[in-house]
């Protein structure tokens, strides 16, 4: 998914004071200052999920940059999100089935989550860089 035109672009570095300043850089920023609330919630909650999973697996051994851009398309967020730390486990998204209870030593939601609340979500590993798209629901707030 190429965003030729973006509304939002946004780096910072992986650590989660830079991730949770950007966070809330993004989400303060059009189009997600005019999104009805539902919505707004959504990207928050995935957006969170998905800079977070960059901060603790690809950059585990240390930090690096994290780049990401936002273009609105009519009734939807295109997400473009870009780092340089490690790649995917055999170079593919995590399949994002529930974990059982036992298997919940900490986490284990994050992909579910990301999964059932985006649409047309694609990873790729250009040379040396982690490269994820998705859509997210947009509607435009009404008050």
């Amino acid at each position: 998914m190429l965003i030729a035109m973006h509304d939002v672009s946004i780096e910072m570095v992986s650590d989660p004071l830079s991730v949770r300043d950007g966070l809330r850089r993004a989400l303060g920023a059009r189009p997600f200052d005019r999104l009805a609330v539902a919505d707004r919630s959504t990207a928050e909650i995935v957006l969170a999920e998905v800079l977070n999973n960059i901060v603790e697996h690809a950059y585990a051994a240390g930090p690096g940059p994290i780049r990401l851009w936002v273009g609105l398309e009519p009734g939807q967020l295109c997400i473009r999100i870009e780092d340089e730390g490690r790649p995917m486990p055999d170079h593919r998204l995590p399949t994002g089935q529930l974990p059982t209870p036992e298997d919940l030593a900490e986490g284990g939601f994050g992909w579910h989550l990301i999964r059932s609340l985006s649409s047309d979500l694609r990873y790729d590993r250009r040379g040396a860089v982690n490269c994820l798209c998705f859509r997210l629901p947009a509607e435009q707030s009404t008050g």
